[in-house]
């Protein structure tokens, strides 16, 4: 029989115990995670090691790497959020993440997939805390794999022994074109000369041997522009004699469908390379830029004057030119796009498409705010050669197969024009000495202020000073508000209410000058009513203008007004005369309801902060005061109804096209009809006309 160890007392082993029973006791206290019998969780960051790759990119931006029992993998971007990113990028020794990406923007990786589905709340210290299908398990391919992009911020006092960099490969890291004459001097935007790259030592221009179309292409797309054109050799030929030359690149060979000159075949030069681009000279290339940024006014009445059919693509709901929610045109209404398999080679015919050069990058999960309607289409496979994105091969989808918080948008390359907006003070104009301009009416697509009308020469305001300067203050960010136009439709009626119970209507001027002469209290007024439901579709929080110590309190009503005006209401004739008005002022602009991830931030009670949450919408009921349009004086026949919202332009928004909604409604002199209620921009520029029989307000832009 073999031997049974017995185990003896000894008075230090009721300590032992008494110890272990401590430290039991002190981590449920303390609320540490109980050990997992998984040995695939207890891996902690201490085992792991981390590293961005991928070009082109800067330091603290790529696909993000990590090295797991000796073996190096990446991570699929199925389910990835910015949670997962701020994780990472504190694992790598940032303090936070600014974005993230998906289908291998910064290249495909090799090796194993180490997670899939990866949830995290943003919060965790650690990425093995948050949720996944577990290491290795994956269904993902490398053209899935997820980057990061990182405030560019060091953690303080963040050791980095278990991140690693990338061996830097020699990979072009700007490009430039420089004209052969008069460099410095010629305007902006720059559309032809010699092609420089950026090399970790400097500035070098490329050997034009074996230089294709294809490589004019991916340059330009790069600069911001939408195509190429031919250019005079001859002429940079002879001038090529008379220069100096330093070249740094040979070899390159692109297909045309790349995103950047780095995602080429590239053969540098190496240091003892004697001899360089014999015989040859420097490439040159001649971009042709889109509508926007023609270079010259004769460039853009030669391209205004060709033939253009109605666009079938747009971008909404983007601070800037060239980004924005990907909506596209299919049997006369405007949709979104679903983001499965979107990726660079679909947003880049997108940017062309539009004018811009190729996309810097594709953008999934609604980062361009959730739009309305339809979803015309789903896993959209461009090749990045087609002309239009409704030649790509794409799905039609149902309702069913993909939400709107799945909306496809890009961001696209734009051609330098040396326009950076620079902050301004507008409150601090004391050293202003001369105003030089007045009446400013811009479109929004203007790249400077002398290309929106103005007064000329003739200045109408002659003093300087606080009162009379213009300032801005430019965000990355605007909200955008959208009426739900169905809401309006299903909701209309007709409502005579009697005038001894319109006294405080009366009172916020919500009747029709008429009502003055009524014989108050005995009578009536009618009014059409409807619900309006506000929804906020931008990236940032809808605030009033005015912060709460100006706010107006109005006792009849009990609240508070924190702008005068926030929608008119217009009944129209056909031909656009205005017969009935009415106006709402936003006596509590709040959140009503909001999308499920979303939380409320805005309550009006107990005198609380006012806006509209971005994802969340603000609902005035027909049954309230003022929801209403006083018709009493309105003579039967047909008309249009038209509700704006934010008409003063007092708060920013992204997109001010959508922010009126008109509808067709015949009235009989005893009963209403409301139909085809739409937002001003939903429909094709046809569909608009045939509905719009008047050259009047189609949007809050005066036309």
């Amino acid at each position: 029989m073999r031997p049974v160890s017995v185990w003896q007392w000894s008075p230090w082993a009721d300590l032992l115990c008494l110890l272990c029973l401590l430290c039991l006791l002190c981590s449920s206290c303390l609320g540490s995670p109980s050990p997992s019998t998984d040995p695939e969780k207890r891996v902690g960051s201490q085992g792991l090691r981390f590293r961005l790759a991928g070009f082109p990119r800067k330091p603290y931006e790529g696909r993000v790497e990590i090295q797991r029992a000796g073996e190096w993998g990446t991570i699929c971007d199925d389910d990835f959020t910015l949670q997962a990113a701020h994780v990472l990028c504190r694992e790598l020794g940032f303090t936070e993440a600014t974005g993230w990406t998906h289908s291998a923007k910064y290249g495909p990786g090799t090796g194993r997939i180490w997670l899939d589905n990866l949830s995290c709340s943003g919060t965790e210290q650690s990425v093995t805390e948050c949720a996944s299908r577990g290491w290795g398990n994956s269904d993902c391919t490398h053209d899935e794999d997820a980057g990061v992009i990182c405030k560019d911020q060091r953690l303080p006092g963040f050791s980095d022994s278990n991140v690693i960099e990338v061996e830097h490969h020699l990979q072009v890291e700007e490009v430039r074109i420089r004209p052969a004459v008069g460099w410095g001097r010629r305007p902006l935007p720059v559309t032809e000369g010699l092609v420089e790259v950026r090399l970790p030592d400097g500035w070098s221009q490329v050997c034009d041997k074996g230089w294709s179309a294809h490589n004019s292409h991916v340059v330009c797309g790069m600069l911001g522009f939408p195509s190429e054109k031919r250019v005079n050799a001859a002429f940079y030929r002879l001038l090529a004699q008379r220069q100096q030359h330093s070249f740094g690149l040979h070899g390159v060979a692109c297909v045309g469908t790349e995103a950047h000159l780095s995602l080429c075949s590239l053969e540098f030069y190496r240091a003892n390379d004697t001899a360089r681009c014999p015989g040859g000279g420097p490439a040159v290339v001649s971009c042709v830029p889109g509508p926007l940024y023609a270079a010259s006014s004769g460039q853009k009445k030669q391209q205004q004057s060709k033939p253009q059919g109605e666009a079938r693509v747009r971008l909404k709901g983007g601070a800037h030119p060239g980004e924005g929610r990907v909506e596209v045109l299919k049997a006369s209404t405007w949709g979104t796009v679903c983001d499965r398999k979107w990726d660079l080679h679909a947003a880049s015919v997108v940017c062309r498409e539009l004018g811009f050069g190729s996309a810097r990058e594709a953008l999934s999960g609604a980062r361009m705010g959730q739009g309305m309607g339809a979803i015309h289409l789903s896993e959209v496979r461009c090749s990045g050669q087609e002309l239009s994105l409704w030649k790509c091969p794409h799905k039609n989808i149902t309702a069913e197969d993909c939400s709107h918080s799945q909306d496809a948008g890009v961001r696209c390359n734009l051609p330098y024009t040396g326009a950076e907006t620079r902050e301004t003070w507008y409150w601090d104009s004391g050293n202003i000495t001369e105003v030089v301009m007045s009446g400013v009416r811009c479109t929004g697509t203007e790249l400077t202020l002398d290309q929106c009308a103005h007064h000329g020469t003739h200045i109408t305001c002659k003093r300087t000073g606080t009162r009379f300067t213009a300032g801005v203050i430019c965000s990355e960010t605007a909200s955008d508000l959208l009426l739900h136009s169905a809401l309006v439709q299903e909701t209309a009626y007709i409502e005579d209410r009697p005038l001894h119970m319109l006294y405080c209507a009366a009172e916020e001027n919500c009747l029709a000058s008429s009502a003055r002469s009524a014989n108050w209290p005995y009578g009536h007024r009618r009014l059409l009513r409807f619900s309006s439901q506000i929804h906020n579709l931008g990236r940032a929080d809808f605030r009033p203008k005015a912060g709460r110590h100006s706010w107006v309190w109005h006792e009849c009503h009990g609240h508070y007004h924190s702008m005068d005006i926030f929608t008119h209401y217009d009944i129209l004739t056909p031909n656009g005369t205005k017969v009935a008005e009415g106006h709402k002022a936003s006596f509590c602009l709040e959140d009503t309801e909001c999308q499920e991830d979303v939380s409320k931030r805005y309550e009006c009670a107990n005198f609380g902060e006012q806006g509209i949450t971005v994802g969340c919408w603000d609902l005035y009921r027909h049954d309230i005061d003022c929801q209403w349009i006083d018709i009493t004086d309105v003579k039967p026949g047909n008309y249009i109804l038209q509700v704006v919202i934010n008409p003063n332009f007092e708060v920013a928004e992204s997109d001010f096209t959508n922010n009126a909604m008109k509808c067709n409604c015949k009235y009989d002199g005893h009963r209403i009809w409301v139909h085809n209620c739409h937002i001003g921009d939903a429909f094709s520029e046809e569909a608009n006309r045939r509905f719009e029989r008047y050259p009047g307000q189609t949007s809050n832009q005066i036309i």
